[in-house]
């Protein structure tokens, strides 16, 4: 059974850094592209980062651009979100989710990923 589980959100401060991992179970990251995405209250759910299976390449929204890098650990089965220099407006709950179609490059858009983990909660204080 595949299964996405998000975890290290929380309260930081404006300017802080948080680390968000995404375990993955039941597939390996080398054959699913994984995506990082946010939904704030009242927004719609936003493409924040990705990476692909099979050559590594990454994306990144532009508003995060410098500030978020993500990564994989492939024999942990787990990919990161490095959260540095954090705003109030990157306040939002941070999903994970995998895209078992796509290989080569990853896809910021939602309806590219079939799987999707519960979330983790970021809340940044000015």
């Amino acid at each position: 059974q595949l299964q996405l589980v998000e975890s290290g959100g929380g309260l930081v401060q404006s300017g802080g850094s948080l680390r968000l991992s995404c375990a993955a179970s039941g597939f390996t990251l080398d054959s699913y592209n994984i995506g990082w995405f946010r939904q704030a209250p009242g927004n719609e759910r936003e493409g924040v980062s990705c990476i692909s299976s099979s050559s590594g390449i990454t994306k990144y929204t532009d508003s995060v651009k410098g500030r978020f890098t993500i990564s994989r650990d492939i024999a942990k089965n787990t990919v990161y979100l490095q959260m540095n220099s954090l705003k109030p407006e990157d306040t939002a709950i941070y999903y994970c989710a995998a895209d078992s179609l796509r290989k080569y490059f990853c896809s910021n858009s939602p309806g590219s990923y079939n799987y999707w983990g519960q979330g983790t909660q970021v809340t940044v204080s000015s």
